[in-house]
């Protein structure tokens, strides 16, 4: 009864992620549809500017995917029962979210660490003589990927002709970090109204270096929690390894019972939750 109840599970997880892609297919389909249905631009006027291309695309769809495919697999291949397919797709699906989390939140550090070196030089060539964009040239040809791209693009764009607010805005846009929206709407006003730009971004940068340091500290001070969750779940597997090798004739008879395997699979999934919910807690928005 309780592998039934767990394979039941197992098909309505699905049913939701194919019917959250089909939604999100459907979406995709109407707003093509929206953007067709737009009167034609008149044969003199400019073609509009193309969408700027995010930075930071999240495939949390990926994991959850992967995760289910696998489970799915496991219990229609006849490998394990359906309550071990349930964990172990809970299992695979902890490990691929925290994994693409710590990748992200690694790659939005490392673009406003090298942002506020970036200010540094640029707040230098400024005061050195040298106007706005030859600054950003300057900055850009010291800076590494993946913040290189992004000046170089950016100062392209000015060069070829694009308007420097609308190429400010995008950047903001394509990097949607509250460090980049503060420099944008800087520069962008700047390139406006005029003024000196060197005290403002030389004031701009220190805040950033400043907010990427409490967030360090914010991040230090939760990685016990992080800790905690992780040694929770091996602790648990080892413990199940000693009973294991203890009297592998008795788990293994608990195992294959319906009531245990549905247990032990129960437990596998809550963990995984408690893990999930722990890293949620303790990581900060980005």
């Amino acid at each position: 009864m309780s592998d039934a109840l767990l394979g039941l599970g197992l098909l309505v997880a699905l049913g939701l992620a194919l019917a959250w892609l089909r939604a999100q297919h459907l979406r995709a389909r109407a707003l093509a549809r929206l953007e067709a249905s737009r009167p034609a631009a008149p044969e003199d006027a400019l073609p509009e500017a193309p969408e700027p291309r995010p930075v930071f695309v999240r495939r949390r769809w990926i994991v959850a995917v992967v995760a289910l495919g696998l489970g799915l697999g496991l219990w229609l291949g006849g490998i394990v029962r359906p309550g071990f397919a349930l964990a172990a797709a809970a299992v695979v699906g902890t490990v691929g979210w925290m994994l693409e989390s710590t990748l992200h939140v690694r790659r939005v550090r490392l673009l406003e660490t090298q942002l506020t070196d970036s200010l540094d030089l640029v707040v230098g060539a400024l005061r050195a003589g040298a106007g706005l964009l030859d600054a950003l040239e300057v900055a850009a040809r010291e800076a590494r990927a993946p913040l290189r791209p992004l000046l170089e693009e950016t100062c392209g764009r000015i060069r070829l002709g694009d308007g420097p607010q609308v190429v400010f805005l995008d950047l903001a846009e394509r990097v949607p970090l509250e460090s980049y929206q503060v420099l944008a709407f800087t520069l962008a006003v700047h390139w406006e109204v005029g003024g000196s730009l060197a005290p403002t971004l030389s004031t701009t940068g220190r805040a950033i270096r400043d907010r990427v340091e409490l967030t360090r500290r914010v991040e230090a001070q939760s990685t016990q929690a992080r800790v905690s969750a992780a040694v929770f779940l091996c602790l648990s597997v080892f413990v199940g390894v000693l009973v294991w090798r203890g009297n592998p004739a008795r788990m293994e008879g608990f195992l294959n019972t319906s009531i245990g395997g549905g247990l032990v699979a129960s437990a596998v999934v809550l963990q995984c939750l408690g893990v999930l919910w722990m890293a949620r807690l303790s990581r900060l928005e980005v």
